[in-house]
């Protein structure tokens, strides 16, 4: 069995694992990534890609907290993967607006505005279908609206693949198609051994997603992820499209000059990776009752993607307390496109000096990792 060594092996190469391989080789770092699969052919390849910390954390403020965070650090993240990769990503910043089509709805998005105003949170409550449609013409008669400017949205498959060209460009290399078995310790030296190969490093981070739960770390208890289906339709619409992403109830929309991305339904079904006539239905109802022009857009495919869920719904992030060099960034459920900036910045945090510090909350110690 052939030993390879490297200054840092990342396990997955979806968005998290390539983004925090490009900031570890922009780093100088020797980089090595390993996937069971293809780089992004997890739950990157069925994101949406929206970056909503307002909406997403709206019932969580640490979530919100983090996400807000994270896409502060947006602008910068994108310009230098353009710059790395030599490759456009596409990346808006022209906000989301959220729709209530109930009166309860409706007080609940004025409470949001609210409560956004008080942080500092730019947005705007429009008040009653005559407002709604001036800043959403195509959608369908709504009691309320509220538009968060600082939103937008990130076309995720071409991140990831900005992000795997341009860490190879900085001399990271990428094994796939070649599964981690086991992850142990030796002579100050984490393990990576596969069917083919043995990987030593001073430090090896956990990137896998929904399968970080089959991964086996010698003296761990198992990593608490599991997988969540979502589907994702691409549609094109025939006449002009919308204007900005849009959440309606049990749905939203991204909206690109080629097409739309309408998603996404949340499936608790383990590993099955199946598009369904059910859940392609669901999307397909729930988006032509929001935009009933769509009914004439021509449906173009269906994605589906495993997330990764953890047990409180937070990502897992930081140093293992039982294996010195190991670290976590997994767990983000449907939130990785949001928060890849800040999980990439505090690995290479965790890894160039001690003292960087992960918030509590979503520290992988919680989880007696």
């Amino acid at each position: 069995m052939n030993v390879v060594s490297s200054d840092v092996i990342v396990v997955g190469a979806g968005l998290i694992g390539c983004a925090v391989a490009h900031a570890l080789s922009r780093q100088g770092a020797a980089v090595l990534m390993i996937d069971a699969g293809a780089p992004g052919s997890g739950a990157s390849q069925a994101s949406a890609g929206m970056l909503c910390p307002h909406i997403e954390g709206s019932h969580d403020p640490i979530l919100q907290q983090l996400g807000a965070e994270s896409l502060a650090r947006y602008d910068t993240f994108i310009h230098r993967v353009r710059s790395d990769s030599g490759m456009d990503v596409p990346y808006v910043r022209n906000g989301t607006l959220q729709v209530a089509g109930t009166d309860e709805a409706a007080v609940a998005l004025a409470n949001l505005a609210e409560s956004l105003h008080a942080q500092g949170v730019s947005c705007q409550l429009a008040e009653g279908e005559a407002e709604v449609r001036e800043l959403e013409p195509l959608v369908r008669p709504q009691r309320a609206g509220l538009l968060i400017q600082s939103h937008g949205a990130v076309r995720t498959r071409d991140l990831v693949e900005a992000l795997l060209h341009a860490s190879l460009h900085q001399g990271a290399r990428c094994h796939q198609s070649e599964r981690v078995e086991r992850v142990a310790h030796q002579d100050r030296h984490v393990v990576v051994e596969t069917h083919a190969h043995t990987f030593h490093a001073p430090h090896v981070v956990v990137t896998s997603g929904a399968w970080s739960m089959h991964l086996q770390v010698e003296g761990h208890p198992v990593i608490p992820t599991h997988p969540v289906r979502g589907q994702l339709l691409r549609l094109q619409m025939v006449d002009r499209g919308l204007r900005r992403v849009l959440w309606g109830p049990d749905i939203y929309m991204v909206p690109w000059a080629d097409e739309v991305l309408v998603g996404a339904t949340i499936e608790h079904v383990g590993f099955d990776a199946r598009a369904t006539v059910g859940g392609v239905s669901q999307l397909c109802a729930a988006a032509e009752a929001l935009v009933p022009n769509l009914s004439d857009a021509t449906f173009t495919e269906v994605r589906v993607g495993l997330r990764p869920g953890s047990p409180d719904g937070l990502p897992l992030i930081g140093a293992s307390e039982r294996m010195p060099g190991l670290l976590y960034a997994t767990g983000h459920f449907r939130n990785g496109a949001l928060l890849a900036p800040l999980t990439a910045d505090l690995v290479t945090d965790l890894i160039r000096t001690s003292s960087a510090v992960v918030p509590p909350a979503i520290s992988a110690s919680r989880f007696d990792l």
